[in-house]
């Protein structure tokens, strides 16, 4: 698919859709931008969580249009948020997303730590994971 004429683009365009189809279907959701949505709000959320040098070396792993809008309005100053239960995070996420988001904010969030487990290097994301507290971490479906 050539919609740009520039390779870089039409790649990350491509890539960005895989992400969002990824997180349609694993919230069952109906439309891609729902799907929008949840990714941009938990990565919002998550990106805040962290301390700013991990967040940073977490954009460096998306693609280059999902990057874009993970550090939209970002304020590296003001992080990372202290949230350090799942209910504060859920908050952080709900606080990101529209109001008649059909999906509960922390179904919401581990569904899309699930697509970045699948799409990250994994020693990677799980580094990232390692800054989180436990609550957190267990985030990800199978976590212990």
């Amino acid at each position: 698919m050539n919609t740009t004429g520039v390779t870089v683009l039409d790649h990350t365009v491509q890539q960005t859709n895989v992400w969002l189809k990824g997180v349609e279907d694993e919230l069952a959701l109906d439309s891609r931008q729902q799907a929008y949505n949840a990714l941009r709000a938990v990565l919002h959320a998550l990106r805040d969580r962290l301390p700013p040098e991990v967040a940073i070396k977490l954009g460096a792993q998306l693609p280059i249009l999902v990057r874009g809008f993970y550090y939209e309005g970002w304020h590296a100053a003001g992080t990372p948020t202290r949230e350090r239960h799942l209910e504060d995070f859920g908050d952080h996420v709900a606080s990101e997303l529209p109001k008649d988001f059909p999906v509960s904010a922390l179904t919401t969030a581990r569904a899309v730590f699930e697509i970045l487990w699948e799409k990250l290097d994994p020693g990677e994301f799980e580094k990232v994971l390692n800054h989180l507290p436990a609550s957190l971490r267990a985030m990800r479906r199978g976590a212990t």
